[in-house]
């Protein structure tokens, strides 16, 4: 006894069937599944502290936006270059060096390769021209946590 196959459009109807039995299968578990999610809402203490963390964090990124770039500072130290080196080189050459000197003294007694003038200092090197650096400089050292070496004018 030979079964008779069936026709392709017989197929078609049985897989229309099936899928349409799979997708309210379907919409039942999600339904169930938002009814679970709607029950589990924090309540209103819980929301209150997250709604104080969330403004505490705000302020935080305020106050880093003001200040410009934070620095997660590892090491700040406060020293007087002396520049008399400056001095002997011809007077066209005195400021530049000044400054390979400055940069020499902070990777020597901050241990770091990477160092940074900031603008501050760079003019206050160059405020009376190439000609005539200043003797000796104050400086504020900071060292962040990657190894980098910035420095500001001790008085600022």
């Amino acid at each position: 006894m030979s079964k008779k196959q069936p026709s392709p459009e017989e197929v078609s109807a049985e897989e229309e069937e099936v899928s349409e039995t799979l997708q309210e299968e379907s919409k039942e578990t999600a339904g169930e599944v938002q009814e679970e999610e709607t029950e589990e809402q924090p309540s209103a203490e819980e929301e209150a502290t997250v709604e104080k963390a969330e403004e505490k964090e705000e302020e935080e990124a305020e106050e880093a936006e003001e200040e410009g770039e934070e620095i997660e500072i590892v090491e700040e130290r406060i020293y007087t270059i002396p520049l008399r080196k400056v001095w002997g080189p011809p007077r066209g050459k005195r400021t530049p060096r000044a400054m390979r000197l400055l940069r020499a003294f902070v990777k020597r007694h901050m241990k770091a390769e990477n160092v940074e003038v900031s603008n501050e200092v760079n003019e206050e090197l160059w405020a009376r021209g190439i000609r005539k650096p200043p003797r000796e400089i104050k400086v504020r050292l900071v060292k962040d946590k990657e190894g980098r070496v910035i420095v500001y004018p001790a008085t600022a």
